[in-house]
Formats: C-alpha cells, structure tokens, sequence
C-alpha cells in the first residue's frame, strides 16, 4: 500500500518511496532528466564545435546570447500561459519546438554551412532559447501540482537530482558522441526532445485553469510576477543573488578554453570538465534528499555562495587538470544548496495561482545569470584575458555575498524553510 504523507509532516518524515510512487511524477522526473541530458550533450556539441570553427571567445559568449535573447522576450508571456494553461501541453510543445532546433543545427552541420558562416547557428540557438522560455516556467510550476505540500521539498530534491544527474552524465557523454562528429551528437539529442514531449503528454495530471481577473490588463496580468516578487523580500533576495553569484561567477563558459588552451585536454576533457561541478552538486544533492536543511537556512546558503566564489578563483588561476576538477566539484556542491534553497523556497513563499509567473521570472533571472553570463565571461575574456576574466568574476561573487546579506536581512535570517508561507503570511526568522 502506498504511504500517504500528512501536509503537517516535517519534510525529514517523509518517505522518498511515497514521492516517487506517484506515477506521474516519476514521468516528470523522467522528462527532466531526458530533457536536461538532452540540453547538456547539444551544449558541448555547439561549444566544441563553434570554438573549433572561429577559435574566438567572443564566438562562445554569442552561444549565450543567442538563446538569452528570446527567453527574456518570452518568458513572462511564457509565465502567464502556465498560470492559465495546461502545463503538461505547454512543456510538450515546448519540446517539440527544441528538437527542431536541434535538427536545424544537424542540416546546418551536413550541409558544410558552419565552413562558411556560424551565424545560422545562432538562429537555430535562438529557436532553442524560445522553446526554453516556454518550457521553464511550466516545469518548473509543475512539481506543486504533483505532490503534497509536506512532500514538496523532498520532490524538489529528487528532481534537482534528477536534473543534476543529467548535467553530470550529459557533458560527459556529450564529449564521447562527439568523437564520433556534431551530427551523432545533434541526432541523439533530437530523439531525445520527441521522448520527452511524449513523456508530459502522457501525464495525467492536469492544471486547474486559473480565472481570469477582469480588473486586470494583460500587462497587469504579464508584470504580476514581478510585482509579486518585489513584495517579497526574501524572495527578491534569492533570485537576485543567484543571478548576480552566477553572473560574475560563471566560468563554465571558457571550459572549451580551458580544454583546448590552458590544460589541454581535448573534447573528452571539456566533457569531464563540464561534468565537474554536476558530479559536486550529485553528491550534495545526495546529501539533501536524506538530509533537508533544517535550520540557519539563509546563513548556510549564503556561506555556499561565498564557497562558490572562492572556488571559482583558484578554478581560474589553476593550470592543473586535477586542481581544475576538484574546483568545479566544489562550486557544484556549493551552488547545490543555492539551487535547493531558492527552489524549496519560492514554491512554499508563492501563492499557487502566481507560481507560473514567479517562475517565470525566476527563471529569466536564471538565464540572465547562466545565458547572459556566458555572453559576460565571452566578453570580458576578449578584452582582459580568460583567467583574469574568471578570477575577477570569482571576487566579484564573494561581493556580491557581503552586499546581499546587508541588503536583504530577512533572506539570512530565514531559519525553517517550512516556516515560509505565500502573500502576508508571518515569516518565521531566526
């Protein structure tokens, strides 16, 4: 018989085998990690191969932009439609629309085009991005819909596991098929966006369609999310950090430098290394599931984040491919709490009927820090030098951790993430 969890459980008595005996969970669970396994191998595969073409770091940065672009564009539209829509339809289609990106870069790779110009590349990116800003924020407000409350933050987990597993075994995987050429790499992945928009179709779950409220315009509807957030300090305080800590911080852009350049280690080795801190944040995640922060949560995480930045600059001064590894397995683990704690977080602090549009401006933070990130650490490399690129950006995140901590009190006193609650509800601190 299956175990059914209380809502007034504490997130440590809850069973994981209860979480994952949910049927359509574990198809979500199964989409994230397919889709996620899917992104990182096409990843690798558009890195090696533009690097390979233009040899310039400014080439890398216009990868990031390139999806950044639509998913900034798109993703409060994109939060509005999974406030109002079917969720599981929406992340279908959002695939579909993936994987014809990806085809596109394998008739742009067999064609011989990336001999003459990269810039159908960027288009074919860019398509990704728009299907990416669809996505987002229906998976993302997904999870709440398929567990109970008290089991919300074990689901969480188990599926940032599921995400961070992918992001281990994908790199990885991703350097290997690239052995065998760009098109085994872009085929694989095509397969792999059409099973996962298969796998959401398949879920029976279905999102309650939301009202439409009459006193509102369509930008009122758009911009809630925002208005929402800006009324929620602790909220405001989590995503922003993320998106400046990331931002500053993110050298995973240069690793195809760093592979062909600095440590020499060829496309195998920047799988490894764009496996590193996925293989940190597997094992802290690990750590999570069987072990939920139970209390100093504000405290703990911004000490993850300064952990993050610390370990970002001795990443960027190192010359040594184990050195290198060990980096990136530390600021995985440490930016693993960061994801855990805000992921936790703003599901337990936002009203259901706003959670698409919250997500949705989490997760253009998100691309701000990751996408928008690669195009900064591309352009800073261009003008001061890869490594003083990265050693900055590493200073640069430990700043903004004493900035933060200053600027929003009520995010570093949070004790009990349980405690959280959505609109005027009292937050416990400590």
């Amino acid at each position: 018989m299956t175990q059914i969890d209380s809502p007034d459980q504490p997130p440590s008595a809850v069973s994981l085998w209860s979480v994952l005996a949910l049927r359509d969970f574990r198809l979500f669970l199964s989409g994230r990690f397919l889709g996620s396994l899917a992104t990182q191998i096409q990843s690798v595969a558009v890195g090696w191969q533009i690097y390979q073409i233009t040899k310039s770091p400014m080439a890398l940065g216009f990868v990031g932009l390139a999806q950044f672009l639509p998913m900034v564009l798109l993703l409060l539209p994109a939060g509005d439609v999974a406030d109002r829509f079917d969720r599981r339809l929406i992340a279908a289609a959002s695939y579909v629309i993936q994987g014809l990106s990806v085809a596109m870069l394998a008739v742009f790779t067999w064609t011989g085009v990336a001999a003459h110009a990269v810039w159908p590349f960027y288009l074919a990116l860019a398509i990704f991005g728009a299907g990416r800003a669809f996505s987002a924020p229906a998976t993302r407000a997904f999870v709440p819909l398929l567990v109970s409350s008290a089991q919300l933050p074990r689901a969480i987990a188990v599926s940032s596991s599921a995400f961070i597993t992918a992001t281990v075994v994908g790199p990885a995987l991703g350097g290997f098929i690239y052995i065998g050429g760009p098109l085994a790499a872009y085929g694989v992945c095509f397969i792999s966006f059409v099973v996962v928009a298969f796998a959401f179709f398949a879920i029976r779950t279905r999102h309650e369609q939301q009202p439409v409220d009459p006193t509102l315009t369509a930008f009122g509807r758009l911009t809630a999310g925002i208005a929402y957030i800006r009324r929620k300090p602790i909220v405001m305080g989590a995503i922003s950090l993320d998106l400046f800590a990331v931002l500053l911080g993110g050298a995973v852009a240069l690793l195809p430098i760093y592979a062909s350049d600095i440590l020499h280690v060829g496309p195998e080795g920047l799988g490894l290394l764009r496996s590193g801190p996925a293989i940190g944040a597997v094992v802290i995640n690990a750590v999570l599931i069987a072990m939920p922060v139970q209390r100093y949560t504000g405290y703990v995480m911004f000490a993850c984040v300064a952990l993050f930045g610390a370990a970002t600059i001795v990443f960027g001064l190192s010359e040594n491919f184990e050195l290198s590894m060990a980096m990136l397995l530390i600021m995985g683990g440490a930016d693993m709490v960061s994801v855990y704690v805000r992921s936790t977080l703003i599901p337990l602090a936002t009203p259901p009927k706003m959670l698409g549009r919250v997500s949705a401006v989490d997760m253009m933070f998100i691309s701000a820090s990751n996408e928008l990130g690669e195009f900064e650490s591309g352009l800073m490399a261009g003008w001061i030098g890869t490594v003083p690129a990265v050693v900055v950006g590493g200073l640069g995140t430990i700043g903004i951790v004493g900035l933060w901590m200053w600027l929003f009190p009520a995010l570093r006193k949070v004790d009990r993430l349980m405690d959280v609650k959505p609109d005027d509800e009292p937050l416990a601190v400590r």
